[in-house]
């Protein structure tokens, strides 16, 4: 007989479960789409526990849909300065044309919420038809490129400064609004300083861009002026070569040919799995921005 299926705001207890669902959905629609993944549930869960934390301690709305005592499918959001994000959006295999999915994005994702209304989506049909009706449309492909990384010498003026969480977050938010118009909490950037190396570019003592780089991921990167983007990837290419990454992986939005051309010359290449960024209205100057990798949120 079938179970009622209830919808309820998500718990930290819910973490390790709405991952699962996660793993189970993404593996699912890349055999489906040709661009099989790899690792386990127990692999992904290993590089990307902290991620989930975050995320479930900064989430707007976060809800499961739980049948029989086991979460089916969850949805989650977060919001800054009126940027309103979807993160993630996942039913299990098999239950995702149950109107599941509706239920949860309109509880996750409501209508009338956020002045920009922003998705990274994958290619799956059944989730746009769904990210349609939340008001969204498709604006431009993101892609990720993958490398190993090598030293390289910039030829600019830029000159790198670690990020000190106690001097330079107001800089970094600075240029974070310039390229998204919406800018990172002093919450978000210090997570991401415990997870990543940051670095602050100045010129003449003025920010010009500022760099995420760690084992876990890369990103987000940004430039006031997208002729600095060049410089900026040769040295945090050059920090993962310095730490031992075996590869690292870029979060490339498709304008943005500096980075994506700049990147090709290196001998970076494009995976075939392209996801798409996905807003109510343009926004942002997304030729000289890359996103937070893993392509979760901007």
């Amino acid at each position: 007989m079938p179970t009622e299926v209830l919808f309820r705001r998500a718990t930290a207890g819910d973490l390790r479960d709405c991952h699962d669902v996660m793993w189970r959905s993404v593996t699912e629609f890349g055999v489906r789409n040709g661009t099989a993944l790899q690792g386990t549930a127990d692999d992904w869960w290993a590089g990307m526990a902290g991620l989930h934390g975050f995320l479930a301690a900064n989430a707007a709305e976060w809800w499961v849909a739980e049948e029989g005592g086991d979460v089916v499918g969850f949805a989650r959001s977060i919001e800054r300065e009126g940027l309103f994000e979807l993160t993630e959006f996942f039913v299990l295999p098999g239950r995702q044309a149950a109107g599941l999915g509706r239920q949860l994005l309109d509880r996750s994702f409501p209508l009338g919420r956020g002045d920009v209304r922003s998705i990274i989506a994958t290619t799956d049909v059944r989730a746009l038809r769904r990210y349609y009706a939340a008001g969204c449309v498709p604006r431009f492909p993101m892609l990720t490129f993958t490398g190993t990384p090598t030293s390289g010498l910039p030829d600019g003026d830029l000159t790198p400064q670690p990020i000190d969480a106690e001097r330079d977050l107001e800089a970094v938010r600075l240029v974070d609004r310039f390229v998204l118009e919406h800018a990172r909490g002093d919450a978000e950037l210090r997570w991401l300083l415990e997870g990543r190396e940051g670095f602050l570019y100045l010129r003449n003592g003025e920010p010009a861009g500022f760099a995420f780089v760690g084992e876990g991921g890369t990103g987000p990167i940004a430039a006031l002026d997208p002729g600095d983007l060049p410089d900026i990837l040769l040295h945090v290419e050059g920090r993962a070569a310095a730490r031992g990454f075996g590869s690292i992986e870029l979060q490339v939005p498709g304008p943005n040919e500096v980075a994506a051309r700049h990147l090709l010359a290196r001998g970076f290449r494009v995976d075939p799995w392209i996801n798409l960024l996905m807003s109510n209205r343009e926004f942002g100057r997304f030729d000289r921005v890359l996103p937070f990798g893993p392509p979760l949120f901007l």
